[in-house]
């Protein structure tokens, strides 16, 4: 890594923003009971990043504690973020996790100036806030309460079940701010499951999570994305997934086709060539060159199969696409699916996440 060849208090001019010098590495941990990863304590310089106005995120302000993710979903956007810091977007991605250990008592500082204007900040939007790394450093109950005291509304979308350990903390912040959750859940199949989101908690476990956020009083929106061309795409499995989104007493959906980003894309292709090499060939001519996005002519297709089968389960619902930036929401991002709950009765409308100017959700975390 980049910081790993520089000298203690010098500076590298060739350094990303906040990487100048070896100074913000505290420490890097592997542990026993997190084989395989290792986790990378460093001292950030901001907490809050500002998402520049020509970006087309439906959220201006965010907070990202870590970096990396343990989800090791194969599809992620964020992938190729991790390049930035000298790491691969694969299985660097997956075990090597930059954790911001002071990010709670930086945001505090941050929240109390008097240019802060208490805008909703989405967290989640770079990498999971709740995957397995925040059971070991609890940085979340921190940074809620930092921002619910502050009077700031936010958002926080996550794969993890994590969150329902937070769940008093964070209907009690429900009382003072707009305060939205959300979950992703995209395969609804356990061995597709498995092999496409290894680090994922079932989609049992999460709808599990969607009643117990359901009874805590929070109204449900379940984001049914990314719909995965030729594996999770058939009238079958969308009905077999929106049974039971309803039956988790969700009341709305939203969803949308797979997105590949550069560095989720490769790694993606690399994984569909072993897993199903079928399909290589197909996906080639959905997502040629550097096309990120499915083709219009598949969203098209792909909304006369769902909006038809949301209205026999009886949930109200509408694709990604129709959440344009300044849209009256609290602020969220959604990475690939995501359940959204909020205390105000209002569903969250989020995107595909990636933030900022092309480093702002890479690079500005430290």
């Amino acid at each position: 890594m980049r910081w790993q060849g520089q000298e203690l208090g010098v500076a590298d001019a060739a350094a990303l923003p906040g990487l100048e010098q070896l100074n913000g590495l505290v420490q890097s941990v592997t542990t026993p009971e997190f084989a395989g990863m290792t986790f990378h304590e460093v001292l950030c310089k901001s907490a809050l990043n500002h998402v520049p106005s020509s970006s087309a995120m439906p959220f201006d302000w965010t907070v990202n504690p870590y970096r990396g993710c343990s989800h090791a979903c194969v599809y992620c956007f964020a992938r190729g973020t991790h390049e930035y810091l000298e790491l691969d977007a694969g299985t660097d991605f997956d075990s090597q996790i930059v954790v911001k250990v002071n990010v709670v008592d930086v945001l505090q500082k941050e929240l109390r100036r008097g240019t802060w204007m208490r805008e909703p900040v989405a967290l989640g939007t770079n990498t999971d806030p709740y995957q397995r790394a925040e059971g070991r450093y609890k940085l979340m109950p921190g940074i809620a309460s930092a921002l619910a005291e502050s009077g700031t509304p936010f958002s926080i979308l996550t794969k993890g079940t994590m969150i329902r350990r937070d769940l008093p903390l964070l209907k009690d912040a429900a009382g003072h701010v707009d305060v939205t959750i959300s979950t992703s859940i995209a395969v609804f199949d356990d061995e597709l499951q498995r092999i496409i989101e290894p680090g994922t908690p079932t989609a049992t476990a999460r709808l599990e999570t969607v009643r117990a956020a359901t009874e805590a009083g929070f109204r449900v929106t379940v984001f049914l994305m990314p719909i995965i061309p030729h594996l999770t795409d058939s009238i079958a499995a969308i009905d077999h997934a929106l049974t039971r989104i309803k039956d988790a007493g969700a009341s709305r959906v939203v969803y949308g086709a797979l997105h590949l980003r550069p560095g989720a894309k490769q790694w993606f292709m690399q994984w569909l060539e072993q897993r199903h090499p079928e399909l290589v060939s197909s996906y080639r001519g959905l997502y040629p060159g550097m096309t990120a996005n499915a083709p219009k002519a598949y969203r098209s297709w792909l909304a006369k199969r769902v909006r038809p089968l949301l209205r026999v389960h009886g949930l109200d619902g509408r694709a990604e696409d129709d959440a344009p930036r300044g849209a009256p929401v609290s602020g969220l991002a959604a990475r690939s699916a995501s359940i959204v709950v909020t205390s105000r009765g209002r569903a969250a409308l989020p995107r595909p996440a990636g933030v900022g100017d092309g480093r702002e959700a890479s690079a500005r975390l430290f």
